[in-house]
């Protein structure tokens, strides 16, 4: 049900309002009061029914999705800083102090599920409109990353005993008596598995996994022959989702790497420390000059860099006016020259028909590419796109939205915080000027000073 709007708006005589208490040239205060929150209210009214009790409100909700990631902050974690933090409380709308936890961190939780990929999105497109023009320019960079899932370093042997440990709670929630459990016979095959890589142990580990393989089909037969028919087919998908992952082979297409997140693949970017990160592939594509990010896009395939250039393009293109005329790339997006009228600049060998003016021009253009890597950087270092802890191929599209949106939040915080020291300066520089020149000498060091470390 919708959230109960407060009718009463007249200030408490007997507490002093929250907004009083505050610096009013916090960048989160100025955020606050620059986002249009009745927007979301109305967009994500349709999300919500005529019946039950009534929700959270809708701003402390998208609040707090903006705050866990702005801050780089867990579900848990949030919540329990909103009630520490005044400026926490403000941002998503109190009017007072609240000594008490916003929600349950649950709740975060299902309110992502309710308004899905659509709702993230309308917060992204507003983290991009409030950059104005500087997100309206004609030539964007773009490029990919991986964004890894939160599972553990995938092995066949990890997978096997896993699967057994899953089909014995399976067989002990549905009192089974299983003829044979095999516990002692799995810890002896873990203990041979450790050693795989010792060229005198590889043949016992190989063996070692070969027979787990097997328990797993005898665990599933001995379970599928003591359920009836509807029990069976109740666990059918697990069952085969088991049996896939026991017959793939090491040079298998489309091979399985957990079992809670299948759709996760390997990819491989020649980084010296990380041969392979498990996840999907995310394309971001921000503004040559500014560094805004206009647009992203999960990929559930792992497809050649070229081949994801259209879905980047388009969600880019989504959150503006103006066409998108030139995108510059990497020499991993070989292969195309244009895509949906935008042209593709790869760097390559000058050309002899050139300009000396023309071949500069490129060569600026190509280095600028490179700014895209730090925005990557502070995207998995700062907003949580190192490690994905939201479950599925949608959780992997609203986080990779919701951390997008927080850098572009992040930065124009920081462009606000530029213009208030600015200020600042020119008020020191305008009292200087009125001091006598004796004692002026010690006011241009300390001016100078200050902006060394700017």
């Amino acid at each position: 049900m919708l959230p109960n709007n407060p009718k009463n708006n007249q200030p408490n005589l007997f507490s002093s309002q929250l907004r009083d208490m505050l610096d009013s040239n916090d960048p989160l205060v100025v955020l606050a009061e620059t986002i249009n929150w009745h927007f979301f209210d109305e967009s994500f009214a349709v999300y919500y029914s005529d019946e039950g009790r009534p929700a959270k409100p809708i701003r402390l909700m998208v609040g707090l999705l903006i705050l866990k990631q702005l801050e780089n902050l867990s579900d848990e974690n949030v919540v329990l800083q909103w009630k520490r933090n005044p400026y926490y409380q403000y941002f998503c709308g109190m009017r007072e102090y609240i000594p008490a936890l916003p929600c349950d961190s649950t709740e975060l939780v299902k309110f992502r599920q309710r308004i899905g990929k659509e709702g993230v999105e309308k917060i992204f497109a507003m983290s991009v409109a409030l950059h104005g023009k500087a997100a309206q320019e004609s030539q964007v960079i773009v490029d990919t990353t991986v964004q890894e899932k939160n599972v553990t370093y995938p092995t066949d042997g990890k997978l096997a005993i896993k699967m057994i440990h899953h089909l014995h709670r399976i067989a002990r929630d549905e009192k089974i008596q299983l003829r044979r459990t095999y516990v002692k016979e799995i810890k002896e095959k873990r203990i041979r598995l450790r050693f795989f890589r010792h060229p005198k142990k590889i043949k016992k580990a190989k063996s070692a996994m070969k027979r787990l393989e097997t328990i797993v089909g005898i665990l599933i037969r001995d379970i599928s022959r003591n359920l009836n028919e509807e029990r069976v087919q109740m666990y059918q998908e697990t069952f085969d989702l088991f049996l896939k992952v026991v017959d793939q082979k090491q040079k298998d297409k489309g091979k399985l790497y957990s079992l809670h997140e299948t759709h996760i693949y390997a990819i491989a970017k020649g980084k010296d420390h990380k041969k392979y990160e498990y996840g999907t592939k995310a394309s971001i594509v921000t503004t040559k000059n500014s560094g805004v990010i206009i647009g992203v896009a999960a990929h559930k395939k792992n497809e050649h860099d070229s081949k994801t250039l259209e879905a980047a393009l388009q969600s880019a293109n989504r959150h503006r006016t103006k066409p998108i005329k030139e995108a510059i790339c990497d020499r991993g997006y070989r292969g195309k020259k244009e895509v949906n009228g935008t042209m593709i600049s790869i760097p390559g060998k000058p050309l002899k028909r050139d300009t000396k003016y023309q071949k500069e021009q490129k060569r600026k253009k190509f280095r600028r590419r490179a700014a895209i890597e730090p925005i990557i950087g502070h995207l998995k270092s700062d907003h949580r796109l190192s490690r994905n802890y939201l479950k599925g191929f949608i959780g992997d599209e609203i986080n990779l939205l919701l951390a997008a949106s927080a850098f572009n939040l992040k930065k124009w915080m920081n462009h606000f915080l530029a213009i208030i020291f600015m200020v600042k300066i020119t008020l020191l520089l305008q009292t200087i000027a009125q001091i006598k020149p004796k004692k002026r000498r010690r006011y241009i060091d300390l001016y100078l000073t200050v902006y060394r470390l700017w």
